[in-house]
């Protein structure tokens, strides 16, 4: 499938309108199970070149209303690459140290450093969606200046459009999904989850707290999308309603960038082909 069909144009962009199941075509659920293997397979021979360059990194960071289906997309999608190469960070809410600093700091320690892929399950993209409809959780923060307003909010994208252009000039990709969920999906999700003894762990009464403020995370969530997706860090609104599309999404997502940074094993020099013609000489000869 074509990636860019989900790309957020900040200028054509509308969350309320976007496709939150997939409509039709040639994919079916059927073959999606061997098909998702395939990209798996694809993904984890383009992440061994990228360790073994060590050059370059992908950050991937996933957003979405509650029950999008995050965590499962992570263990379908990304269990199958190498983890001594890849890992994911889950954020919950920062700790009292973690407020001490600046909101990016906590996700600063933890990019991707070369030859690395880390999937960041939410980020600080919460601190622009999350916080800004609860604007009383800003109050536990000790910032400078107790001044919520528009400009507030135009700073924080321009901190996190400048956080990411310096971590794409320093050799990572940036890649951002958001999981689009329906209003009768989620519902469908949260009734399943109550139902289901095995799943009743997972529903929180906070679920149902952020499903009454629907009506206004919409528009926070477009300003997100479209404030901070750019050319070198572009969001992708994935479907999200049928979870075995929005996965084969997700790995055509992260293939196109690990085939756009397009790594490639390491050339031996005239002194390491050296090396090796000596190591295999020594093994050969051996009884």
């Amino acid at each position: 499938m074509s990636v860019k069909r989900y790309r957020v144009d900040p200028k054509k962009f509308r969350l309320e309108k976007a496709a939150a199941r997939y409509a039709g075509g040639k994919l079916k659920e059927s073959g999606s199970a061997e098909l998702l293997a395939q990209k798996i397979k694809r993904m984890a021979a383009l992440q061994e070149r990228l360790f073994a360059e060590n050059r370059r990194s992908v950050l991937l960071t996933l957003q979405a209303r509650n029950g999008a289906g995050k965590d499962s997309l992570i263990k379908h999608v990304f269990s199958g690459m190498n983890s001594a190469w890849c890992h994911v960070v889950s954020y919950k809410a920062p700790s009292s140290r973690e407020l001490d600093y600046g909101y990016l700091w906590r996700h600063f320690r933890d990019i991707p450093a070369r030859g690395q892929i880390v999937i960041f399950n939410r980020s600080y993209y919460e601190e622009v969606s999350t916080t800004r409809v609860h604007t009383k959780w800003l109050g536990a923060q000790p910032l400078p200046s107790n001044k919520i307003d528009k400009k507030f909010w135009k700073k924080r994208f321009d901190q996190i459009n400048a956080f990411e252009k310096y971590l794409v000039q320093n050799g990572s990709s940036v890649v951002k999904i958001f999981l689009n969920v329906s209003k009768k999906e989620q519902k469908a999700r949260f009734l399943n989850r109550i139902y289901n003894p095995k799943k009743q762990w997972k529903f929180a009464p906070e679920d149902l707290e952020e499903r009454r403020k629907w009506d206004e995370y919409t528009p926070v969530f477009q300003e997100m999308l479209t404030k901070t997706s750019k050319k070198y860090a572009p969001w992708y609104a994935v479907p999200g309603d049928q979870k075995w599309y929005a996965r084969l999404a997700a790995a055509d997502i992260l293939i196109h960038a690990l085939k756009k940074i397009d790594p490639q094993f390491p050339k031996m020099n005239v002194e390491k082909m050296k090396q090796l013609e000596k190591a295999k000489a020594e093994l050969e000869s051996e009884k």
